[in-house]
């Protein structure tokens, strides 16, 4: 077999068999494929796109080039949830409590931040103490006694994804969404566990910038769980805003702690309770309406926050910050950004508010860079508020108020003050499962797109 070949297959349109997919992971992993080749394979991926049955058998393959993680002394049904990452996007860090309380067993690897969206590792080491690299038996171990444990990624695991991801991100076939699926969900079979909730975002601060694109990835990756026998649900959710009104590692925590003390945003609630609601359906069954309701009662009488105090301070995390966030001092310089005209916040740009952030030192501009835990910012008006001139937009933190002053006129060119209010999509604007497809009514969804709910 020659990678000649398979590169002139697939630009032509031809479709690759489970063989040829399979010899070529190998080879990318074992380095017999030289990247030059890799890059042309990737771009004709790009151009051409491949088969359910073709993004199936990479992802399976992509799967098994390393470590695999095996859950089987884990009682119960694990449950993984992956988000495709956006801004203010901290629901991890309250629905895997809440669906421990309920008897779901949460085995969760998650990543670190990288460009405008945050990462979940990342927030979390902003709590002192905590430590998020685990090795396997440890890792397992708070699986089994807490119910839950949110830890980096470690070991050899997919190690064909970190070669081809790291050559899509400079040629430019990023936005594929069979490499996207396949990137995806290889990881989340090789971390084991026997059901997947994915949180695919749409809007202008998600990868995916429509529901169409979004859905599409969604039953992609759906379709690659089914074929692969695990049970696979996805909910495709709203970015065009950013989640709850904190932006920023440890603001995140904080607003996801008074979110589990039932006095969170109205937005991040709501999403937070859908999530753990599906983590349960997936595991148990029954019906939706009652796993709802269970995950809102776990709110009420504070066990979700029990159980995420639990778990931190299993991972070593000074539990008292949690308990009462004052006690964590900063010393970050803040600035006031004041509304520049009277109105509605008619919409905001949601991936400059990110990048707003990773500008104040809360992420990433490229791996390796330290990031600051205590910058970023927390919003005074969400899309869709009334807001006089003169009346606080959001208030940023850095480390330098030099460095404040000079993001915020990006702040402020990000938000849309207009005379009238803005009607505002749905935050879940649809359900797919491998059995079908439910569409809340989204005005921005054409009739011909949407199933009946």
């Amino acid at each position: 077999m020659r990678m000649y070949d398979l590169i002139a297959k697939k630009r032509d349109g031809g479709e690759l068999t489970k063989e040829e997919i399979e010899w070529f992971v190998g080879g990318c992993v074992s380095g017999e494929v030289p990247d030059y080749q890799i890059s042309a394979f990737l771009m004709a991926i790009y151009l051409r796109g491949m088969t359910a049955r073709e993004t199936a058998d990479l992802t399976l393959s992509m799967a098994a080039s390393g470590e695999t993680v095996d859950l089987s002394t884990v009682s119960g049904v694990t449950v993984d949830k992956h988000s495709t990452g956006g801004v203010g996007d901290k629901t991890t860090l309250a629905a895997v409590p809440m669906a421990a309380v309920l008897g779901v067993s949460v085995a969760k690897m998650s990543g670190r931040g990288l460009g405008h969206t945050g990462g979940t590792i990342d927030k979390l080491e902003s709590i002192p103490g905590m430590n998020t690299n685990l090795s396997r038996e440890r890792f397992l171990e708070i699986v089994r006694k807490v119910g839950c444990c949110i830890a980096g990624q470690s070991g050899n695991l997919v190690p064909a994804d970190k070669k081809l991801y790291a050559l899509r991100d400079v040629t430019a076939t990023v936005s594929s969404v069979p490499l996207i699926a396949s990137s995806v969900m290889s990881k989340k079979l090789a971390s084991g566990c026997g059901r997947i909730l994915l949180d695919v975002k749409a809007g202008s601060g998600a990868f995916m910038k429509t529901p169409e694109e979004a859905a599409g990835l969604a039953r992609t990756m759906v379709e690659i769980g089914k074929r692969a026998g695990r049970g696979t649900e996805a909910l495709v959710t709203a970015m065009d805003r950013p989640l709850g009104r904190a932006v920023g590692n440890w603001l995140e925590v904080r607003e996801a702690c008074e979110t589990l003390k039932g006095v969170g945003p109205e937005d991040l609630t709501a999403l937070s309770v859908e999530l753990a609601a599906e983590m349960l359906f997936l595991a148990e069954g029954g019906d939706l309406r009652s796993c709802r309701a269970k995950a809102e009662r776990s709110l009420a009488d504070g066990s979700a926050f029990r159980k995420f105090r639990e778990m931190a301070a299993a991972q070593g995390g000074d539990v008292s910050v949690l308990d009462d966030p004052s006690r964590l001092g900063s010393e970050e310089a803040s600035y006031t950004v004041t509304a520049p005209e009277s109105g509605y916040v008619f919409s905001m740009d949601t991936e400059r508010c990110g990048e707003v952030s990773v500008l104040l030192g809360a992420g990433r501009e490229k791996l390796g860079d330290r990031v600051d835990p205590f910058a970023g910012f927390v919003l005074s008006k969400k899309t869709g508020d009334r807001v006089e001139k003169g009346e606080p937009l959001a208030v940023l933190y850095s480390k330098s108020a030099e460095k404040c002053r000079d993001v915020a006129p990006i702040f402020v060119g990000a938000v849309s003050i207009r005379p009238r209010k803005p009607v505002l999509s749905p935050l879940i604007l649809a359900r797919i499962t491998a059995d079908g497809e439910s569409w809340t009514q989204c005005p921005e969804i054409p009739e011909k797109g949407r199933k009946p709910s």
